[in-house]
């Protein structure tokens, strides 16, 4: 099947990966990786890195086509509902929402939702069973409540089997340090740092906590099961905080307890009733406390020298990064100070024609610069040539209160400054507009890089199924491959054709076929070239019930009692209402007997009957080319054409024939001849012309048998002899 595991990048939902994986599952991932880590998945996956409140998954799930839902992606931390209610429900409710819509539009067979024991409550009465009237104390609680009626709502209405599970406190390998469960994780870390364990509250409060493969476990079967409404998920324990540091302790080392005030949101008692689960769903957690701990610790220790080393890099990449966003705000400032300094020496120090012309170069320093940084570099620069100017007009000898005083000096500061905040607004406004675009452009790429990815996932699918179509041995291309072969117009081409399309249509060296007239007597023609399968080279119809019951109800006959007198199934080929021959299957895997074996026979037998009736059809056309005069005496060139198949039957299927030269002793006429010899032919055999010499051709007969006939020959005047097909193209 196709499990897609949204959040499957978490620590629940990488081992549930893992665990489908195992089982034989295709897993497709749909994760924001917020919380979750690409590194946790170690089986082959598809992953799109998408919130599941996204639209955009609704093309993940059209590309995909799952049979399985596992829903796991939540914000999963009670603390953070209490602060931010609003994040809590855009992903917990809109999430959900938009999975069981997507669910619903594209077929799922099963959606399996990770609600919380936080639908309960503070309650003092436990274990809690499923039927307990839940109050939860936090938006977190509140939205998987919420989440669990939308599951049941969705059912009822649109026939979507769902399942909810309501987790206890999970842990184990992988896991985060938020979240329900993540006390555990909390503590495994500083115990691995050698820190001081925090816990808020006397230590008194309990938690029903379960291993995360026990999790799983329960997973796995809801979603091979036909169960659906809501059940717990525990161990049915309830283990103090201070208990389960006892045996942190014993399964890692000791280490210093500090006790804080209690938070708000936290329930104090919680374990919850499995007794439902454990008879509906033939479930058990099969971890201990101990056990599941000493698991994840060994894991976290494991993983403790990589973790200081991500610490460590993630540390100088962020000192990295502030450095560079300080270097990064200066810079402006400090090419304006290097701006301005260049224009006081180019002013003071320049050569005489900068300060002959009329080029006021202080409104090219305050355009470069606006352009370049915005509005405020813009009045900066407006400033600093401001200032440049009363400078200079100080240094002309004019007294400083009375250019406070004089138009023209106070119309030139307006105008810089007036011009830097033009400079300024029209830049930014530009810059914000690029922002603005550049923005789109690339949601929009990123849009077409997600379409893009879908849509090679979904052709390279397309691709796979094809190829398994085409090289499938029921596959319609294989089959028209196979039977292409009986496309041809000479009876004895298809019939030989005929034995390599049944062996590789229904998979069995063991074909042959009888050519049936009007005595009682069936002529073998033709049989697969195993050494094993040796049959009589003549049947008599009247002592076989079998072949008897195939040629006058010209139906399939299926040896059900397994009589070992008769092939296991049988077929007649019909030509003008009229059976001309019998396919016969003598030896078949019994696995194999099947109604869809018994259907390829029958519908490749058939294509074999219409086969022969058109060679049929285009011998009767073609006979006045076909023979010589009015005899059954091929003519040279057609008679080359059977014997071509025979050779090419011969080496396929070690068919064996003999080739007779003929001859009148009399020197009579080939008419005379030919009817000297009729009495000897058979319906199989042919009479033809080589080289101006009769030739006979003996079909599904060895020299013994040609010496046989040579004899009867003698007998009616004429001699004959063996001669090979090698010899009979010489010359």
């Amino acid at each position: 099947m196709k499990i897609l595991i949204t959040g499957g990048c978490g620590f629940i939902g990488s081992t549930a990966a893992e665990r489908f994986h195992k089982e034989g599952h295709q897993i497709y991932i749909i994760d924001n990786l917020s919380g979750g880590d690409v590194s946790n998945v170690t089986v082959p996956h598809k992953l799109y890195p998408l919130n599941v409140e996204d639209r955009a998954c609704d093309v993940v799930f059209e590309s995909v086509r799952p049979d399985v839902v596992v829903h796991l992606a939540a914000q999963v931390d009670v603390t953070t509902s209490m602060k931010i209610p609003q994040a809590d429900a855009q992903t917990n409710i809109m999430g959900l929402v938009n999975m069981l819509e997507c669910s619903r539009r594209h077929g799922v067979k099963k959606f399996l939702f990770a609600s919380s024991a936080a639908v309960y409550g503070n309650h003092e009465a436990v274990p809690l069973a499923e039927t307990v009237q839940g109050e939860p104390m936090s938006p977190y609680g509140i939205n998987k409540k919420l989440g669990e009626y939308y599951c049941t709502k969705w059912q009822e209405l649109y026939g979507l089997q769902t399942l909810a599970f309501r987790f206890a406190n999970v842990y184990g390998p992988k896991q985060g340090r938020s979240g329900e469960g993540g006390v555990v994780s909390i503590y495994m870390q500083r115990m691995v740092e050698q820190q001081e364990l925090v816990v808020y509250g006397d230590g008194s409060q309990t938690r029903d906590f379960i291993y995360v493969e026990d999790i799983v476990d329960g997973l796995y079967r809801g979603a091979e099961s036909d169960l659906t409404g809501v059940y717990n998920l525990s161990c049915n324990h309830e283990i103090r905080l201070n208990e389960l540091i006892e045996t942190l302790q014993e399964v890692g080392h000791s280490t210093n307890v500090r006790y804080e005030a209690s938070r708000e949101g936290d329930i104090y008692r919680s374990a919850l009733d499995n007794a439902r689960v454990k008879r509906d769903l033939d479930w058990v957690p099969l971890y201990s406390l101990k056990e599941g701990l000493a698991k994840t610790y060994q894991w976290f220790q494991a993983n403790a020298a990589s973790n200081v080393e991500k610490k460590a890099t993630a540390s100088r990449s962020e000192s990295k990064s502030k450095s560079l966003g300080l270097l990064k705000k200066l810079r402006p400032y400090g090419e304006n100070a290097l701006a301005f300094i260049g224009l006081y020496l180019l002013m003071k120090h320049g050569s005489s024609w900068i300060t002959e012309t009329n080029i006021d170069f202080k409104l090219i320093y305050i355009f470069i610069i606006g352009v370049l940084y915005g509005s405020r570099q813009s009045v900066i620069s407006a400033v600093l040539a401001s200032g440049l100017y009363f400078t200079d007009s100080l240094q002309n000898g004019r007294e400083w209160v009375s250019l406070l005083y004089d138009p023209e000096v106070l119309f030139i500061l307006a105008l810089y400054l007036f011009f830097g905040l033009v400079v300024g607004f029209v830049s930014d406004k530009h810059r914000r507009e690029t922002v603005e675009i550049s923005q789109k452009l690339q949601v929009e790429q990123e849009r077409y890089d997600f379409l893009n990815t879908v849509y090679k996932d979904t052709r390279y699918v397309k691709d796979e199924l094809q190829r398994q179509l085409i090289g499938s041995k029921d596959s319609i291309g294989r089959i028209y491959n196979i039977v292409k072969e009986l496309e041809s117009h000479e009876p004895e081409d298809v019939v030989s054709s005929s034995i390599h399309v049944l062996e590789h249509l229904l998979e069995t060296k063991q074909i042959s076929i009888y050519a049936v007239n009007q005595t009682d007597f069936l002529r073998l023609m033709i049989k697969s070239g195993n050494d094993e399968l040796l049959l009589p080279k003549t049947i008599r119809m009247s002592e076989h019930g079998w072949v008897k019951k195939v040629v006058e109800t010209q139906t399939i006959f299926v040896n059900r009692t397994m009589s070992p007198d008769a092939p296991m199934m049988a077929a007649p080929v019909i030509n003008n209402g009229t059976v001309v021959s019998i396919i016969s299957i003598h030896d078949v895997n019994f696995a194999r007997l099947n109604l869809n074996y018994q259907n390829v026979f029958k519908m490749t037998v058939e294509m074999i009957s219409n086969s022969l009736a058109r060679a049929f059809q285009f011998v009767g056309a073609t006979s006045a080319n076909r023979y010589v005069g009015e005899t059954p005496v091929l003519q040279e060139n057609w008679f080359r054409q059977v014997v071509e198949s025979k050779l090419a039957a011969k080496k396929q299927h070690n068919a064996e024939f003999v080739l007779l030269t003929i001859q009148s002793d009399d020197g009579q006429s080939v008419r005379s001849a030919v009817e000297r010899v009729a009495d000897t032919l058979r319906e199989s055999d042919y009479i033809g012309m080589i080289r101006n010499e009769l030739v006979l051709l003996l079909n599904n007969s060895n020299e013994a048998e040609a010496a046989i006939v040579i004899r009867r020959l003698e007998k009616n005047g004429i001699t004959a002899r063996v001669i090979s097909g090698e010899e009979a193209y010489a010359g």
